[in-house]
């Protein structure tokens, strides 16, 4: 079956299960559904089965932590699944396991606690050298996970509710010890599936995999007040062979930050970020970009394919941004078919991104920048076509923008493009660009290429999965 008719039929059946329930006092609780995945299950339980209670106030870590404990006795005989019923269900951080599927109903609510002590905290990333917000430390993750295999996180829309405010507040005052969590974050693993879930108000960012590899962040629904702190939505960090498409974003930060670790850490750990999809993707951030490069890029970034992009009321289309002592590169950068409606700019890159995890950065470490392919685009009510800032002595080359239109706002800058320390060609852009991408004429409206050749990620294929209470 084709691969594009399968998955619509997968998201028929997340909309309309053929479910059998069987009555409960507290809520109906499912006996019997189906769903999509890239792994089915032998054996499965629900989460009230190991005490879990979802009244919004009861912390079920324990039971989450119980549940899990007892299903990784089937990895090797078939795998396991884990059903979160309706119900708001309170918890602290908890972590999974190999050869698992995390379930949520449509009307089940993972609630993040409140409470500092019921997140661990653990060693800042060898990457990153540091946690984010502070030195030191970082809280664990909501959900998290690390060197698995097969691990699959999804429902039929589910929520999951970092309750954010208290640790956006707590960042803005400075009163916090260690990094904030994120939501969903899974470390070392392969083979991993995480979709179909809304996720709202992440004390941080919301999807964090890294060191990862054949990652599928499909039908995401993120969610988070425009204003609130470092909530990106979907951050793919050295990460090797990631597909992210069918996502809808409302965020504080960027809606995709493709990272690979932070100046000397990242370049000493030096594992990259390459072979990564992204399409049909729709982001909304007002002080940020739909899809960033960087900032920390220091073990590189490559050929990245991003397609049928919707960015609305978001500062940039495709920011790429880099500085000295970052070393480390972003090349063969693929965009195509991108509409856009009131930006600051369409296009950005920036040399000058000079936030760095300490002082014992390398000055001499310059990124490279090149092979960075925009086609076929419109964008409307654009204070900027771009801005385009490369490194003096350390330009950004191989630029290529064609078919591209860009209408200005009514109170847009006089000059529609800056570009310093930058070097590429253009064809058939509206407004013409600065002198440093010449336009080859009409005739090579196609240059700016596409590969047609797919990525080993675009071929991994979901089935029709059951599950059947039999625990």
């Amino acid at each position: 079956m084709d691969v594009l008719l399968l998955l619509l039929l997968c998201v028929l059946l997340v909309g309309l299960p053929n479910l059998a329930i069987v009555e409960s006092r507290r809520a109906p609780v499912l006996d019997y559904f189906e769903y999509c995945a890239m792994s089915c299950r032998a054996y499965s339980a629900s989460l009230e089965e190991f005490g879990g209670v979802g009244d919004g106030t009861t912390l079920n870590t324990k039971a989450f932590q119980a549940a899990i404990e007892n299903l990784s006795q089937y990895a090797a005989s078939g795998g396991s699944q884990l059903y979160v019923p309706p119900g708001k269900w309170l918890t602290g951080s908890f972590n999974l396991t190999s050869h698992f599927t995390l379930f949520l109903h449509k009307d089940a609510v993972i609630l993040a606690s409140q409470d500092e002590n019921d997140w661990p905290v653990i060693d800042p990333l060898p990457s990153y050298g540091r946690g984010r917000d502070t030195q030191g430390g970082r809280f664990s993750s909501l959900i998290f996970g690390t060197n698995l295999t097969d691990v699959i996180i999804t429902g039929d829309n589910g929520t999951i509710d970092g309750q954010g405010d208290l640790w956006w507040q707590k960042f803005h005052k400075g009163e916090l010890k260690y990094t904030r969590p994120y939501l969903v974050e899974i470390m070392y693993s392969d083979n991993v599936q995480i979709s179909n879930l809304t996720l709202v108000n992440s004390p941080s960012w919301n999807v964090h995999p890294i060191y990862s590899s054949n990652v599928v962040v499909q039908g995401i629904t993120i969610l988070a007040p425009v204003t609130s702190p470092n909530t990106d939505g979907i951050n793919p960090d050295s990460c090797t062979d990631t597909r992210i498409e069918d996502c809808y974003i409302v965020s504080g930060d960027d809606c995709v930050a493709v990272k690979s670790g932070w100046d000397e850490y990242g370049i000493a750990y030096g594992m990259p970020t390459k072979q990564l999809v992204i399409r049909r993707l729709t982001c909304i951030s007002p002080f940020s970009a739909a899809i960033a490069l960087g900032s920390e890029m220091s073990g590189g970034i490559q050929d990245m394919r991003a397609e049928d992009i919707v960015a609305i009321n978001t500062e940039s289309g495709v920011r790429i941004k880099t500085a000295v002592g970052r070393g480390g590169y972003v090349k063969d950068i693929f965009v195509r078919r991108m509409t856009m409606k009131t930006m600051k700019w369409a296009f950005w890159m920036t040399g000058n991104y000079g936030s760095h995890a300490d002082d014992n950065y390398d000055p001499n470490a310059l990124p490279v920048i090149q092979n960075i392919n925009y086609r076929d685009m419109v964008a409307e009510n654009v204070t900027m076509a771009a801005r385009l800032e490369g490194i003096s002595g350390d330009p950004f080359t191989g630029i290529c923008i064609s078919n591209v239109t860009i209408q200005l706002a009514k109170k847009a800058k006089k000059v529609p493009w800056t570009c310093t320390d930058i070097a590429g060609i253009s064809s058939d852009v509206t407004p013409a660009p600065c002198d440093l991408l010449p336009d080859q004429g009409e005739e090579k409206i196609g240059a700016c290429t596409f590969p047609e050749e797919s990525l080993p990620i675009e071929d991994i294929k979901v089935q029709t999965c059951t599950y059947r209470r039999n625990l």
